[in-house]
């Protein structure tokens, strides 16, 4: 029987699930932002803007982090990613740090958005040997020459070479994990011209339209001109950790203006758990109950 919910309705109660759910105290989804380096410098992006570009997160930091996300019940999955607003793919500690992963925390499936530049051909290799992925994100955003290099300032024609040779190692089965090719959309025609182009040109990649983010307004002249849901949020089951240890209060805390702990003197889970972080979760029953979830129109 299909669903009677608007989308809306929906994500309201997916949000009220997680609020019933072992995810109350522990989060569904980490963030680890290991080296805060990106070679793109998206329009719709604050990475340009930070003011941690370079900054590397210590080897004892990382192993701190993943020790004590051990504490998360073994028999509760949750969501690693090893990055936030950077390309992970530029830590040449990643794959081992991907290892450690896999070998200390079983429960943790692992996920990577690129904007596949520094995925070459050996990168492609040590990552179909990583046990785990739960997809390979690729943030693309236009099939158009001209658009896609104002839009991510990179060469369209190296991009196209590396998303040509990762299909390819899907289609030969040297790579299996799920690949996602993805839009920040923008509501125009182009957004299901660009889903038409993937599945015509990379039958074997998905395609996602993702939702332009507003960043709580963190994005210089970026004009979204859409109402903040009179929902909660997904995201408040989280945890967003900078390379400088600093826990930002969700995705969206791109610069981490709104930080709830830092990594480097408080345990994950008590960052977690702080008492106004939790009280929204719990009690907020919108985003506007809450700031700066008030301000935010990302879902």
């Amino acid at each position: 029987m299909a669903s009677t919910l608007t989308p809306l309705q929906q994500y309201q109660l997916n949000v009220d699930k997680l609020r019933q759910s072992p995810y109350m105290e522990y989060p569904a989804h980490v963030h680890m932002e290991t080296l805060s380096l990106c070679t793109a410098a998206c329009n719709f992006c604050p990475y340009p803007t930070l003011n941690r570009i370079g900054t590397k997160m210590s080897d004892a930091l990382i192993h701190k982090i993943i020790t004590e996300l051990k504490d998360i019940p073994p028999q509760l999955p949750f969501q690693l990613s090893p990055f936030k607003v950077n390309e992970p793919f530029l830590d040449t500690r990643l794959f081992d740090i991907l290892d450690t992963v896999n070998r200390e925390l079983p429960n943790a499936s692992l996920t990577l958005t690129s904007n596949a530049s520094p995925i070459t051909a050996k990168n492609l290799a040590r990552l179909s040997q990583i046990e785990k992925i739960g997809y390979l994100w690729i943030s693309f955003n236009d099939h158009r020459e001209a658009e896609y290099e104002a839009t991510m300032k990179l060469p369209y024609k190296r991009t196209i070479e590396r998303l040509d040779m990762i299909h390819q190692a899907l289609a030969t089965g040297k790579f299996t994990s799920r690949v996602v090719l993805s839009r920040v959309g923008d509501n125009s025609p182009v957004d299901l011209e660009f889903q038409r182009w993937v599945q015509q040109k990379y039958p074997l990649f998905q395609t996602s339209i993702f939702q332009r983010g507003g960043w709580i307004g963190q994005v210089k002249d970026l004009q979204l001109n859409v109402p903040v849901p009179n929902v909660g949020c997904v995201r408040w089951f989280d945890l967003s950790i900078t390379s400088t240890g600093s826990v930002a209060h969700c995705c969206m805390d791109g610069k981490a203006e709104w930080t709830i702990g830092n990594v480097n003197d408080q345990h994950v889970l008590e960052i977690y758990n702080t008492p106004l972080y939790k009280e929204v979760r719990q009690y907020a029953i919108t985003r506007m109950d809450a700031e700066p979830c008030n301000q935010c129109t990302f879902l």
